[in-house]
């Protein structure tokens, strides 16, 4: 009976020292773009709802790094590898290179990055379904125009953008076949992200030639567009994090990617030994996808209104819509 006992007292320890050992190798971080944690958008996301989150709840530090310029991405990526953090989630198509070039040097950690594909067997590739997001607030912002014109502003002119651009056109003209779909790009560089003067004036633009809607997909850009639409008595749709609350009354809905849901599952997966290398796909069917209703737009949305897109959102996920995707094929004609 002593020798159970004692055997089992030995299991345990064991146990504990390799569940302590495991925990202590945990050392997740992320690499956000440079528009930093508090761009009010993509990145504030994966900080609010991914990082915070996750700490908050598992009790676990994340390391966090902000390159102050592009040159900088590639040299982050590998400070974070050579201090032994794994996994570690970078933010944005723009790390593609840099990662690209990284994670082959360091085939011992494994990174995950959001909004591109790198194809290195440590690496997992998240995208989503931004055009089936992007048709739900066309089709809403078609519902609530009343001048059948409705906006769109991108940020950097870019296949991903374009992608955005085209589902809400697509899903604008699938409420009112002859609405009006307005579309400016803000730049050819990252600096599209961060110029919320220029998503003003684009705005503005666009709100003197009839639109009465703007939906932007111009990270901190967007900024500019939901200012200009509060000036001019429009209305906008933010987009990636809820932006509803910027300016109650104004925004009519966003397009919400849940990156920071995203990321908060792929540390809780990572720490229970089931991280797996490849492309995930996240749309509308499994909740990576979303549009936004809270009490910040719940008087600009009516019921009926809710449930037309919520009915749309069915379709999509049922496949009886077919949401273009501008990735695999650059037309965008309906």
């Amino acid at each position: 009976m002593k020798k159970a006992l004692a055997s089992t007292a030995v299991a345990v320890s064991l146990a504990l020292t390799t569940f302590a050992a495991s925990a202590a190798d945990f050392k997740p971080a992320v690499a956000y773009d440079t528009a930093g944690k508090h761009d009010k958008s993509f990145n504030q996301a994966v900080y609010e709802n991914g990082v915070t989150a996750f700490k908050k709840e598992k009790g676990v530090k994340v390391k966090e790094y902000t390159p102050s310029n592009d040159t900088q991405r590639e040299q982050g990526l590998e400070k974070l590898a050579k201090r032994g953090h794994s996994p570690i989630v970078v933010v944005g198509f723009n790390y593609a290179a840099a990662l690209s070039k990284v994670a082959p040097k360091f085939p011992e950690t494994d990174f995950v990055i959001i909004d591109s594909v790198v194809d290195q067997p440590n690496v997992k590739s998240l995208v989503f379904a931004e055009h089936e997001g992007s048709f739900l607030v066309g089709a809403l912002a078609a519902m609530k125009s009343e001048t059948n014109a409705v906006g769109f502003v991108g940020g950097m002119d870019i296949p991903l953008i374009r992608k955005f651009a085209c589902g809400y056109e697509q899903g604008a003209k699938y409420v009112a076949k002859d609405a009006k779909v307005l579309e400016n790009m803000t730049g050819s560089t990252p600096a599209a992200f961060a110029d919320p003067v220029r998503g003003a004036e684009l705005a503005k633009s666009q709100f003197s030639q009839g639109a009465d809607v703007v939906f932007a997909a111009a990270g901190g850009t967007g900024n500019g567009v939901y200012q200009a639409a509060k000036d001019e008595g429009k209305l906008a749709i933010g987009v990636d994090s809820n932006q509803n609350h910027l300016h109650p009354g104004v925004m009519l809905t966003s397009m919400v990617k849940r990156v920071g849901y995203t990321t908060f599952k792929v540390f809780e997966d990572y720490q229970a030994g089931n991280f797996k290398a490849g492309i995930q796909a996240n749309g509308l069917a499994d909740g990576g996808i979303t549009w936004a209703l809270d009490k910040y737009n719940r008087d600009l949305v009516s019921a009926d209104q809710e449930a037309k897109v919520n009915a749309i959102a069915a379709k999509i996920i049922a496949g009886e819509i077919k949401v273009h995707d501008y990735m695999s094929d650059s037309t965008c004609n309906y």
